[in-house]
């Protein structure tokens, strides 16, 4: 990642215009600083360089539009799908090629397939290419002191952006990132990036905007994000499936986890187009499409392991449809 040292300390910082410091005096930036103190062991000095930064943040309310309008909460899966594009699928049959020792060792070490790493970069960052353009400081500050629902979310990335920056010796001015915040080629939020992130290509530097980080990095996400849906070696995300009759109305669906059994499949009138063991945990995907109908899909653990990464059903749908196209690409059936 080419984000320059702190050459100049905090000296630097300290120039920034206090005429612009809105997010510096913000009414809650004190829950910033006290959590930077007491939770992060910040000394007066690092308080007054993290202040300076928030004094330099600009506020960007079209950023929070954008966190509320998301494509994966706003679109038919019709037109979400659309992502599952010939670019994208030739463009990670490719990837396979070029990072394949990388892509061997995370499924070595984590079980994940090189499909469904290679699917995740395809979907956020079309592989490394469109990692964004917005300053993580901008984003954050905004999300985080002006959004009118997920302030504590937010803010609590802001202080693990601004202490993961003091880590690694960043001008967090200069880092760039999404309207969420989410950095590199792997789109971690700061919380994560300092937690799960991994020098995968052991050069003495935890950076996702290297594919070979990325990669690893994502393998780890799915493993130790949350542990109760951990990625399970060798097992499918999906089962395709029909419906004879309409779904109950008050029948969970596109839940976060598994909530039912393979054999209550039966009685709402769901078959499979694979059998499962009767106890086996699944869940009921509905997916409206343009024309007014609904796909339906049977969703095994390790489709929820990949709703750990983005918890919209969209996205790991797409995931999981760009995983198997890839493979198909790269692997042409004889």
């Amino acid at each position: 990642m080419q984000i320059g040292p702190l050459l100049l300390g905090f000296t630097c910082l300290a120039l920034a215009p206090l005429a612009t410091a809105q997010y510096a005096d913000h009414v809650d930036a004190d829950k910033v600083y006290q959590s930077l103190q007491d939770d992060h062991g910040f000394s007066a000095e690092q308080l007054a360089w993290a202040r300076a930064a928030l004094a330099d943040a600009k506020k960007l309310p079209q950023l929070i539009q954008q966190e509320q309008t998301a494509p994966e909460r706003t679109e038919t899966w019709t037109r979400y799908a659309r992502r599952i594009d010939t670019p994208r699928i030739r463009d990670g049959a490719a990837l396979l090629r070029s990072h394949a020792r990388a892509l061997a060792d995370v499924e070595h070490e984590y079980g994940v397939p090189p499909s469904v790493v290679a699917a995740v970069l395809g979907i956020e960052t079309r592989y490394g290419n469109i990692t964004g353009n917005v300053r993580v400081l901008d984003a954050l500050a905004t999300q985080g002191l002006d959004h009118p629902t997920r302030t504590p979310f937010f803010r609590s990335e802001l202080v693990a952006f601004l202490v993961l920056a003091d880590e690694k010796g960043w001008d967090p001015r200069e880092a760039k990132g999404s309207y969420a915040g989410a950095m590199g080629a792997a789109q971690f939020m700061p919380s994560n990036y300092r937690r799960l992130a991994v020098d995968f290509d052991r050069d003495g530097d935890t950076d996702l905007w290297q594919m070979p980080d990325a990669i690893g990095s994502i393998g780890r996400y799915f493993v130790d994000y949350r542990p109760a849906l951990a990625w399970r070696r060798g097992e499918p995300l999906l089962v395709r499936a029909t419906a004879s009759r309409p779904l109950p109305d008050d029948l969970p669906v596109n839940q976060r986890q598994p909530d039912l059994t393979f054999a209550e499949l039966a009685d709402l009138g769901i078959t499979p187009s694979v059998a499962l063991p009767d106890d086996f945990p699944v869940g009921i995907l509905s997916l409206p499409l343009d024309d007014g109908s609904d796909e339906i899909w049977i969703a095994l653990h390790n489709f929820y392991a990949v709703m750990t990464y983005n918890p919209r059903v969209f996205y790991a749908m797409a995931v999981a449809q760009l995983a198997a196209e890839i493979t198909e690409e790269a692997y042409p059936a004889p």
